[in-house]
């Protein structure tokens, strides 16, 4: 009975060590499970795996690549709207012999030429001044005032909380309809006085002040005066008058525009009688001369993005994002065309880019510019070098209408971008089914490991409990040591 109860035990334990081996995967065969899989999955994967990596960072890096080649055609094309008119590229520049009479500036419309001019008298505006009284919180009175400028008229409603000089002027400037007058108090030896000034200068500009209602009191401030009260004029307003060429002219404004054809004159003080200044308007080599070197500088961008972005550095064996690309190697083909384009018809000797001293260097590939040439080409012949880089058959016209069949809207490069995005989004999509391809296969592959380490679970219950039946030895052992056991467990119950 004693060896039956062993081996009873014995299979008890060895089902209970079986049910541990199917609940933790491994225990019955020792393996582990979990990085075998892992292991086989990522081998079984790791071909395609690659490759979309592979794909997906070739086709970010061309995405990046063309964005940096349309950011470089951007810059160059806003140089060409100061070069793409033969009349934007022929800056004149006007001077004043005395610059204490008047300055001058020109627009693109302006032509060579040399002027006589003398100012008479400047534009001013209007002034009116009221008589004095004690402070500028002293009371004036009370009813309506009635402002005028030329057509435009506002009147102001005057109470008992403006009714001081102070509040008088606060209230004429926060008019919401003021006509252009603005008011001041000034302090005198003789009193404060209110000062009224028209903001536009000309004789159009007159103002003229009304009052009624209320206590009479602002009869004061009346212009033109009432009898012996109301507002004096201290400034009449005047037109300039200003003579070019001995021919007398006027202007309300000291700006003027359209006396000479693409001049504007600021007329600063009158001229001494009898004394005409100079005033000369003359082509400005160093104007279009920045034009065209901005122009170069975005061209030599263009290109060194074309160089970086579609080469290959033979000393670090390294190629470009763009390498080979037909789309990048088209452009160039174009651009260096353009560049190179001879324009026998254009008059004034200059028919080409190294008439103006712009040149390609035949080791950078980059535009070279001579500034001794460039300068004597425009001082020469400005309209010629216009005609070269503008108009209708110009250099910046031509290259224009180049940019826009890549950069407008629906153009080459919007079409190459939508075609690596949809490629990118192929990709992802590949990856997506990849990693659920790899799911079910890391699955498949668990369940028949823990299947094999269940199977080996119980192959090694079995061999426990044969050992235990074929080895009368240790069923001995096992027996005899369980005896003893129970003998020492009750021994001293029998004594």
């Amino acid at each position: 009975m004693s060896s039956v109860g062993s081996t009873t035990s014995s299979s008890t334990s060895s089902a209970n060590a079986g049910n541990a081996v199917i609940t933790s995967t491994g225990i019955g065969s020792g393996l582990d499970i979990s990085s075998i899989v892992t292991a086989l999955t990522n081998a079984y994967g790791a071909a395609q795996t690659n490759e979309l990596s592979s794909e997906q960072t070739t086709l970010n890096a061309q995405v990046s690549a063309f964005g940096t080649f349309s950011s470089a055609l951007d810059t160059l094309q806003a140089t060409l709207s100061s070069i793409d008119e033969p009349s934007a590229l022929a800056a004149y520049s006007a001077t004043v012999g005395d610059t204490s009479i008047a300055s001058a500036t020109t627009d693109s419309t302006a032509v060579p030429g040399s002027y006589s001019l003398e100012v008479q008298n400047l534009a001013t505006a209007a002034t009116l001044t009221s008589a004095p009284v004690a402070s500028g919180s002293s009371y004036v009175g009370t009813g309506t005032l009635t402002l005028t400028v030329g057509s435009a008229s506002t009147s102001i409603t005057i109470g008992s909380t403006n009714d001081t000089l102070s509040g008088i002027a606060s209230a004429i400037n926060g008019a919401a309809d003021n006509p252009g007058v603005t008011a001041s108090v000034i302090a005198t030896t003789a009193g404060s006085r209110l000062v009224l000034t028209g903001t536009t200068t000309g004789a159009s500009n007159a103002i003229s002040v009304s009052e009624s209602g209320g206590d009479g009191g602002l009869s004061s401030l009346a212009y033109p005066a009432d009898g012996d009260t109301g507002l004096t004029q201290t400034q009449a307003p005047e037109d300039a008058s200003y003579s070019i060429n001995g021919y007398a002219a006027t202007s309300a404004s000291n700006v003027v525009s359209g006396a000479i054809t693409g001049v504007t004159l600021n007329l600063l003080s009158p001229s001494a009688a009898g004394t005409p200044t100079t005033l000369s308007v003359s082509a400005d080599p160093a104007t279009a001369a920045t034009s065209i070197n901005t122009f170069v500088s975005a061209v030599n961008g263009v290109l060194s993005a074309i160089q970086s972005l579609g080469g290959y550095d033979a000393t670090t064996n390294t190629a470009g994002p763009l390498n080979g690309n037909a789309t990048l190697e088209s452009f160039q083909n174009q651009l260096e065309g353009i560049l190179d384009d001879v324009q026998s018809g254009n008059s004034g000797g200059v028919t080409s880019l190294g008439d103006i001293g712009i040149t390609a260097d035949a080791n950078t590939g980059q535009l070279d510019t001579d500034s001794g040439t460039m300068t004597d080409a425009l001082s020469a012949n400005i309209t010629a070098v216009g005609n070269l880089l503008g108009g209708t058959n110009g250099i910046a016209t031509q290259l224009n209408t180049l940019i826009n069949q890549y950069t407008g809207p629906g153009g080459l490069l919007s079409s190459v971008n939508q075609g690596l995005q949809t490629s990118l989004t192929q990709v992802s999509q590949q990856q997506t089914a990849l990693q659920a391809e790899l799911a079910t296969y890391s699955a498949t592959l668990t369940s028949e490991y823990n299947a094999m380490d269940t199977a080996v679970a119980a192959l090694k219950e079995t061999q426990t409990y044969l050992t235990a039946e074929f080895d009368p030895n240790a069923s001995s052992s096992s027996g005899s040591s369980s005896s003893s056991t129970s003998s020492l467990g009750s021994g001293n119950l029998g004594t």
